[in-house]
């Protein structure tokens, strides 16, 4: 029988979703953070993608990017260092990595749907890597290679590749502290990623048994 989702539950969702959307902004509002022993400044804006995915799932975990990459091309400066625009989804140098957030996020929850209840620490490290660093680099680094085709800041597939492993670092160290974090939130909360129970179309009163509840309540 089909099911309906309780406005309840439709409620949470869509706050949960809204809440990891403004977490990426946020994470991306100080820009890139120089620590002396990284080759490159830190930005924390895919934390909040690998943790939309570990702690909210795939779907949400998906809707929540979905939601910020939409604001972001409405105008909002949002991206890290405070860039926004449709440009930056379409031919900016970096216009494949809020695509790859996507991706990225929604690999991290379907595997970490999977993993769960036991969250074996290893596999989770390495499903989010492939989803926080993998997935995310391999629509990012092409489109870099493509936007930058026949322009002055011309960067080839392999060069692009070169530029981006700077970062690697630092997105391993993302990579640990979502996990550590994950794993937190689903000792604390274990149904979280579970699908809450929902009433079908069967378990809905008839309008016979309504009337019928209405004069017992009147006898």
């Amino acid at each position: 029988m089909p099911t309906l989702p309780t406005p309840r539950h439709a409620a949470r969702d869509l706050a949960q979703i809204a809440i990891f959307a403004g977490l990426i902004a946020a994470l991306g509002l100080p820009g890139g953070i120089q620590f002396g022993w990284m080759p490159a400044p830190i930005t924390f804006q895919t934390l909040g993608v690998m943790l939309a995915g570990a702690i909210l799932g795939a779907r949400k975990g998906f809707l929540a990017v979905l939601l910020f990459d939409v604001l972001v091309a409405a105008g909002l400066p949002l991206l890290a260092g405070g860039r926004g625009g449709i440009t930056y989804l379409t031919t900016a140098p970096s216009a494949g990595y809020p695509w790859g957030f996507m991706i990225g996020a929604t690999f991290i929850g379907y595997a970490t749907q999977k993993l769960l209840p036991k969250y074996v620490l290893w596999q989770a490290l390495l499903f989010t890597a492939i989803g926080g660093i993998v997935l995310i680099y391999a629509v990012g680094v092409p489109m870099t290679a493509i936007n930058t085709l026949g322009t002055t800041k011309e960067i080839g597939l392999w060069a692009a590749l070169v530029k981006s492993a700077v970062y690697l670092p630092g997105d391993a160290l993302k990579v640990v502290v979502t996990v550590l974090v994950a794993r937190q939130v689903h000792r604390a909360y274990p149904g979280l990623l579970t699908a809450p129970t929902r009433r079908t179309v069967a378990d809905q009163p008839s309008s016979a048994q309504v009337s019928a509840a209405e004069r017992n309540e009147h006898v």
